[in-house]
Parts: C-alpha cells; sequence; structure tokens
C-alpha cells in the first residue's frame, strides 16, 4: 500500500490537527481529520484507515486532567474497535496530548491487575508551560520488537510544549519492569559535540537530566513509550513542528538535521505499509 490513510482524531480543545495531517502528507499518507463525536456515533469508519493519531492540544480544555476526559471516552465507548484496530497490524500515534489521551487510555501500557494504568503524565516540575526545542535519544537496541515510528533513528532534535509530560510510573519496580519490557523507546538526552555544554552537567541522584534537558523532570528522562507491540507510541515532543529546514532555530546560520527529525518519523509510518 503506498499511501496509508490516517485518521487525525479530534476533540474540542485539539489545536494541531491541521499541522500533523500536513505532516503524514508530506510524507506520503492520505490524512482526514475526524471529530471524536463523529467516531462515537459510527466506531465501523475506524476500519477504513490503517494510522491512527491523536495530536496534540488541549481536548476539552484539560478541564479535569490533561488529556483525561477524551481518554475516558475511548475507555468506555469506543475500546472494542480500538483493540480491534490494533490487532490489525496497524499503527496508533500520539503526540503531546494524544500521548497523555494514549496512556490515560491503557492503550500504550496496560492496566495493572487493579484495573489502574502502571504510569501517567502529571505536571512539571516547574509548575509551568515548557516551549523549547530538546535533545533525545531512543533505545530501540534494548527492544525485542521494533518500533516502526523510530526505525533507523537514534537521535532527535523536536521542540515540545506542554504543562503536563512528566511522567511518573506507580513505583521504582514498576518503572524498571517497563524499562525490562523495552517500552520506555524515547528519552530526553543531553546534546553532544560542540552544543554539549562545558562542564557536563550534573544528573540528579536517579539519574534524571537536569532542566531543561529534561525539561518536565520525567522519571529516568522518559519522553516517549511504546506498547507491547510497537505498533503504538506516544511522545511529548511535537514531531509535526519539524517537517521542515526552515522550522529549525538555526537554519539560517547552514545548520540543520536532514531530513528534519519529525519528517523521519512520519516518513517511517507510511514506510510500513509500503
Amino acid at each position: 500500500m503506498a499511501s496509508p490513510r490516517v485518521f487525525i482524531l479530534r476533540a474540542p480543545g485539539t489545536n494541531c490537527d491541521v499541522e500533523t495531517a500536513y505532516a503524514f502528507e508530506r510524507a506520503g499518507a492520505r490524512a482526514d481529520r475526524v471529530h471524536v463525536r463523529r467516531l462515537l456515533e459510527s466506531p465501523s469508519l475506524l476500519r477504513e484507515y490503517q494510522i491512527l493519531c491523536v495530536p496534540g492540544g488541549f481536548s476539552y480544555g484539560d478541564d479535569i486532567a490533561a488529556g483525561r476526559i477524551l481518554a475516558l471516552q475511548l475507555r468506555q465507548h469506543l475500546q472494542p474497535v480500538l483493540e480491534e484496530f490494533h490487532a490489525g497490524d496497524k499503527l496508533l500515534l500520539g503526540i503531546c496530548n494524544g500521548f497523555q489521551v494514549l496512556l490515560k487510555a491503557g492503550l500504550l501500557l496496560p492496566p495493572d491487575e487493579d484495573g489502574v494504568v502502571p504510569a501517567t503524565l502529571t505536571w512539571n516540575d516547574s509548575g509551568r508551560y515548557e516551549d523549547r526545542w530538546i535533545h533525545l535519544q531512543t533505545t530501540i537496541e534494548q527492544r525485542p520488537i521494533s518500533c516502526p515510528f523510530l526505525v533507523g533513528i537514534e537521535r532527535l532534535e523536536l521542540p515540545i510544549a506542554h504543562a503536563e509530560g512528566k511522567f511518573v510510573p506507580r513505583n521504582g519496580e514498576t518503572l524498571a519492569r517497563l524499562e525490562a519490557a523495552g517500552h520506555l523507546v524515547l528519552r530526553y538526552a543531553l546534546p553532544v559535540g560542540t552544543d554539549c555544554p562545558q562542564p557536563e552537567p550534573a544528573t540528579h541522584s536517579d539519574g534524571r537530566l537536569p532542566f531543561p534537558f529534561n525539561p518536565n523532570g520525567s522519571a529516568a528522562n522518559v519522553a516517549g513509550v511504546c506498547d507491547a507491540s510497537g505498533r503504538a507510541l506516544g511522545l511529548m515532543p511535537h514531531p509535526e513542528r519539524f517537517i521542515d529546514t526552515v522550522q529549525y532555530p538555526r537554519w539560517p546560520r547552514g545548520w540543520t538535521p536532514d531530513p528534519p527529525s519529525g519528517l523521519t518519523l512520519f516518513r517511517n509510518a507510511v514506510r510500513y505499509f509500503a
């Protein structure tokens, strides 16, 4: 299939759906932006698509907690069709608020025996909205099954823009279990080469990088998580905001990642169905 179809799920407060659809189209897919109410009315719509993406924004204004209301809708009303979709060798992607939604809906990390999802995303340590470019590294080599979105990627530079992006597991034992199973596929990292600060900043006693390299205080510097199959990925950074060289803050000085980091991720998703 040369041009997979992408279902961009939007809800009241979603504000990155247009950019995300454009990014998928730049990568060679066909993207449709569909309101959650339409999917609730006709869940079978999802069967026509190969990729489901929940983009960034503030679904339902984050009135209860970031992504929680949309996550409850998915769990209570759309769980069967989502399970069918995922079982069909298809891809799920959650970006920023979409990551919050997929995680809290139990679509990335299965709930524990008590029905509680083993990790959540909560307020940044800074207590405020953070909007900046950050460095990332993948840990894909540690996984028994690869994540199609991250194939061939070792490092990325992407912008973040969130107030509730701190990854917090239930406890240390849960964190170790998630790490051993290969779920923690994307981490905040220090820059490399001449961009690395001198002297290199000291990490916290638990291994977390200091602010702003870890912009929210996430445990184990986690910036992205995938499910056991590798075909469902959630990440806090915004890959749709770096699909063109002119979006990179240092491009006027003559250096930029080529191809842009975000575009590579979307192209990987499209190539999965080639």
